[in-house]
């Protein structure tokens, strides 16, 4: 039997997690596997790099979950600072890049994952590439911003959006000692959240000492003689100084390859596959991570949510497909948590705007309860917020914000949109109770609950 070759594009969560299921399912005298990675390093956990800036992880390396060294001691050929700079589908071939070298050779496959990932927004303002200017996906791109953390001669950093990647990063730059102030666009931060709920982070970003400058229209970065960041400026005639600057934007799918390939992409840019994650139209090609749409099971469209939880498993699913079994995937519900200082934050489904737009008409319920039973030592607020479909109370979304184990509890949403629950059939979930974890009615049970008597107020 010939031996087949298997080329993986992207060595981060589901690239090499594709490759190292398809090792355990194939041996190498079944299937050659040989993968391209642009950066120094692989499988590693991109959601830590702000823990490391802030310095709650130690060191880098502790972010790292497998070496290249280890993937190759597996019979995985892989080849970092590699670049795939074209793909030839007619001719089953891709053509890679030595970036350390400029070499160039063409590397034929049988199958092909494509494991891109995605790149950090970078809108095309003056200075925007300037020394000190730093966006945040990868871990080479973490290991730039610390050394100019550590070159920076002043302590002053503004960070350029107020998303997941923002926040986290503006929390890591204030543990880091530096002045931090946050501009963005939207009317509060995390836009991830409703505008109301997004306020509470907005108060504990001061709280922290976080200067957050809200619908700010960022125009220009300013540079100093050597061509380094200095200032960033607005179109409301403000300048904001800073020794660094780190974009917290959002990130787009890294798709490039795939567009000028003629693959199909989404509404959004990210590659369109199939439940197994085989790009459509394209039986030996699978795509997976940040540089795919997935579908969005509460939306019943495709969408672009770019996490690591996702990239693992769509690595599992494309590595039990490349080795002869079969796996599907799904589709999500959009669950996410983060955390600034000590206030919990968390999301799944729909925003009252995603809700909007895909046609739904909805109720809203927001409630204030406690994390713990009300007289237990250290309880914390926490504010829930639930969206029910008007007619039907099927689940929407749920938002929360609030003290510890706040963010968690937005798991057990996660699970009823997945199941298709009402909020009538949520109110009588058996969760678990005592006084140091919640109170007699869980924080989540009572949002239910209001939801409900808003879905039977509404009527119709």
């Amino acid at each position: 039997m010939a031996v087949e070759r298997l080329v993986v594009v992207g060595g981060d969560a589901a690239g090499m997690s594709a490759a190292s299921q398809a090792r355990r399912l194939r041996s190498p005298a079944e299937l050659e596997i040989v993968a391209f990675e642009r950066g120094h390093f692989t499988s590693y956990s991109a959601c830590g790099i702000p823990y490391w800036v802030g310095g709650r992880v130690a060191e880098r390396d502790d972010l790292i979950a497998r070496t290249p060294e280890e993937h190759r001691s597996r019979d995985i050929d892989l080849r970092t600072r590699t670049e795939v700079v074209e793909l030839d589908l007619p001719g089953s071939r891709v053509r890679a890049r030595d970036l350390d070298t400029g070499s160039e050779s063409w590397t034929e496959y049988d199958k092909l994952v494509l494991a891109t990932g995605a790149r950090p927004v970078r809108p095309r303002l003056p200075g925007i590439g300037a020394h000190g200017v730093h966006g945040i996906q990868t871990l080479d791109d973490g290991q730039r911003l610390m050394d100019t953390l550590h070159r920076a001669e002043g302590r002053r950093a503004v960070v350029v959006g107020a998303g997941y990647i923002g926040v986290e990063m503006a929390e890591a730059l204030v543990g880091r000692g530096f002045e931090v102030t946050v501009l963005h666009r939207g009317e509060q931060p995390m836009a991830t959240l409703d505008p109301d709920m997004g306020g509470l982070v907005h108060s504990a970003m001061n709280r922290m000492g976080i200067r957050t400058v809200s619908r700010a229209e960022v125009t220009k970065v300013l540079t100093d003689e050597e061509g380094r960041a200095r200032a960033v400026a607005t179109s409301a005639g403000e300048e904001y100084e800073a020794d660094v600057v780190v974009l917290g934007i959002g990130v787009e799918p890294r798709t490039a390859l795939a567009r000028a390939a003629g693959l199909p992409l989404g509404p959004s840019g990210g590659i369109l596959t199939d439940l197994s994650m085989r790009v459509r139209g394209h039986g030996n090609i699978w795509s997976g991570g940040d540089c795919v749409e997935v579908l969005d099971l509460v939306a019943g469209r495709t969408r672009h949510i770019p996490l690591g939880t996702h990239a693992n498993k769509h690595g599992q699913v494309i590595g039990s497909g490349v080795g002869g079994g079969y796996a599907t995937f799904p589709g999500v519900v959009g669950t996410a948590v983060s955390k600034v200082c000590d206030l919990e934050i968390a999301r799944t489904g729909l925003r009252e705007r995603d809700a909007l737009e895909a046609g739904l008409r909805f109720v809203t319920a927001t409630i204030t309860s406690t994390n713990t039973a009300g007289y237990y030592p250290g309880a914390a607020e926490m504010t829930v917020k639930m969206l029910a479909e008007r007619r039907t109370g099927r689940l929407l979304g749920v938002q929360i914000v609030g003290g510890a184990g706040a963010a968690k509890r937005v798991d057990i949403a996660a699970v009823a949109l997945t199941a298709g629950m009402t909020v009538d059939r949520m109110v009588s979930l058996d969760l678990g109770y005592a006084p140091p974890f919640s109170p007699v009615w869980d924080p989540i049970l009572v949002a239910a609950r209001k939801a409900v008597a808003a879905v039977h107020s509404a009527g119709i």
